[in-house]
């Protein structure tokens, strides 16, 4: 790898960013870190039940979920070291967490042994008592909160680890106790076990956001609402620290990480969702508690970020797969499915936007609900336009009366995570027909890896079978591409990019009532390019140069001689889940433009 490229790749990363990491990365090392030197004695007993000795009758095959979609049997108690992904043991449960390596070829994606310790279940156990009034759910809540605090001592073995880890379970704690209506008198066990994490979280909080993404979101906002709610029970010094540094990060994440038009950092729809969700709950609980408002330009960069999910989620609550996806839903506080982002939207619009965008009732109310909101409507309330240029995040949405598209722009203020310049989301009648592949794991093989978030895995070109961007490690890629000959007009759009290789790619849309016209115009490789359609699962037949399943058909022209094949690839709507899609795949082994129409038939 060429050396200007890493230094400014590096540079792009942010001067102060490297130093914080170096900053932690030392201290760490040399055991200077103030985070090695804490303790704490895990408290047992009542968290939430108004008993200490319930019987619980415990459900002889009880199911978790992990990643929204991987159902798997437990025995009376979660195995707190066991990844339902790889169906493997983590073993060094007893070492400081800082002990233990980022990778380990035996466990596979640690994400798996984590997804259990994330108290999603909490929650759950919590609308169980709502639909019950029996504290039998309560009962067994706190049964499996003493076996996790049993098995979990402080600071040791892999639950440990990441600090926002440690911080999702804050925000689920904090949930709970507003859900069963006991924050304003929290167990003193409960009070415990957020200080013990907090603990834990403060001291790494610099090296969280020096990513410049959700770690630094997550891992303030628990500070924020676990230093506040602990100090508005028993002030003390530490506990107001801690809940000024929350509010001085969260202010400062949602001025930089939010871009001026909505847009975060990470370029993805979900993690956008994560950080959306934490700025509510941080707000849910500033407001519970009576504290100062934050900034008025923080609340201005919220309600951006509210409309930008807006547009990019359906009607039915899906959205474009674009970006990297961890599998997180933060707030599971409503029976949808883990794709639905609606309850977010209206969470965030209620809160930020000061109306609750979609006015009818439906499930997407239930965080209103559960977290004592009231549902807001504006009678001059007008939706946010759909149709939207967003030009510092790098993105091109536009709708009409059959389709949705949305367009991605090589615009990276921020480190990519995915070479998906120029992908093209299509969605007719409300489906998804042309798509992107997602993530899959983080923790995979590097075919895998290349794959998922390379241009193989998205509507674009490929050259000579290379990524649009030379990738300097699992999570960095360098030679940013920058956007070349952007123009935008309603209902046509076009950008183009030249990769560190001299491959030129220029994609000019135009939309219209029944068709999309695509141009793609593709030089300066060696050996060939391909042009992929990711398609909706489903039967697909393919003619001569047009392929047609019933309701769209996509009909391919060149100016060359082209080679057009349907094969087949993978997607992952959920993380860890691989499917089968079918893929068309247009090749041209000379500089050409190759012309696509999408139809729709009905």
């Amino acid at each position: 790898m060429n050396k200007l490229t890493f230094i400014s790749t590096a540079l792009s990363l942010g001067v102060h960013n490297l130093l914080r990491v170096m900053y932690y990365r030392i201290g760490v090392k040399t055991g200077l870190n103030p985070v090695q030197k804490i303790a704490a004695q895990m408290p047992s007993g009542s968290f939430f039940a108004h008993t200490q000795k319930q019987e619980t009758v415990f459900e002889p095959s009880y199911q978790l979920t992990a990643f929204g979609w991987k159902s798997y049997a437990i025995g009376q108690y979660p195995n707190w070291f066991y990844s339902p992904l790889t169906g493997a043991n983590f073993t060094n449960t007893s070492k400081s967490w800082f002990e233990i390596p980022d990778f380990d070829a035996n466990v596979g994606d640690i994400k798996g042994i984590w997804e259990a310790s994330r108290f999603d279940w909490l929650l759950h156990f919590v609308l169980k008592h709502h639909a019950s009034h029996n504290q039998a759910e309560l009962a067994q809540l706190d049964q499996w909160l003493n076996n996790w605090c049993e098995n979990n001592s402080a600071y040791l073995g892999p639950n440990w680890k990441c600090g926002q880890e440690a911080s999702i379970r804050v925000m689920h704690l904090i949930s709970a106790l507003i859900g069963l209506e006991q924050l304003e008198s929290p167990s003193q066990n409960v009070l415990a076990l957020i200080e013990i994490h907090l603990k834990r979280i403060a001291p790494t909080i610099d090296y969280a956001i020096a990513q410049d993404n959700n770690h630094g979101t997550s891992e303030a906002a628990a500070l924020f609402i676990g230093g506040s709610l602990l100090n508005s029970l028993n002030p003390s010094k530490r506990y107001k620290k801690w809940s000024k540094m929350g509010r001085k990060w969260l202010e400062n994440r949602a001025s930089k990480l939010i871009m001026a038009d909505g847009g975060f950092s990470q370029y993805s729809v979900n993690y956008h969702r994560i950080m959306l969700d934490s700025y509510c709950l941080s707000e849910i609980i500033r407001r519970k508690l009576k504290l100062p408002e934050f900034s008025a330009f923080t609340y201005s960069q919220l309600h951006k970020a509210a409309d930008w999910l807006f547009v990019l989620t359906q009607e039915n609550g899906d959205v474009p797969n674009l970006g990297a996806n961890d599998g997180a839903k933060l707030l599971p506080v409503s029976n949808t499915d883990y794709r639905d982002f609606r309850p977010s939207v209206q969470l965030a619009s209620t809160l930020f936007a000061g109306q609750s965008y979609y006015t009818e009732a439906g499930s997407y109310d239930q965080p209103l609900i559960f977290f004592g909101l009231d549902k807001i409507h504006q009678p001059a309330f007008v939706s946010p336009n759909k149709n939207k240029f967003f030009k510092s995040s790098g993105l091109i949405s536009a709708e009409n009366n059959k389709f949705f598209i949305a367009f991605k722009l090589p615009v990276f203020k921020f480190r990519p995570s995915q070479c998906d310049a120029l992908h093209l989301d299509v969605w007719c009648n409300g489906q998804n027909i042309l798509r992107d592949g997602g993530t899959y794991s983080y923790n995979s093989t590097a075919e895998d890896l290349d794959y998922f978030s390379g241009p193989a895995s998205h509507n674009t070109v490929q050259f000579d079978g290379h990524l649009q961007m030379p990738r300097l490690s699992r999570f960095l890629f360098g030679a940013w591409l920058k956007p070349e000959n952007l123009n935008y007009q309603k209902d046509q759009f076009s950008c183009g990019y030249q990769d560190n290789w001299g491959c030129k790619h220029q994609r000019n849309i135009v939309l219209k009532n029944k068709d999309i016209v695509v141009t793609d115009q593709v030089s300066g490789f060696k050996d060939q390019a391909v042009l992929r359609w990711r398609l909706q699962p489903g039967k697909w037949e393919l003619n001569d140069k047009k392929i047609c399943n019933g309701a769209i058909s996509i009909e391919i022209k060149t100016d060359n001689e082209v080679e057009i094949v349907l094969s087949s690839g993978f997607e992952s709507r959920y993380y860890y889940q691989k499917t089968v899609l079918p893929v068309l795949e247009v090749k041209v082994k000379q500089s050409s433009t190759i012309i696509t129409v999408i139809k729709d038939l009905s």
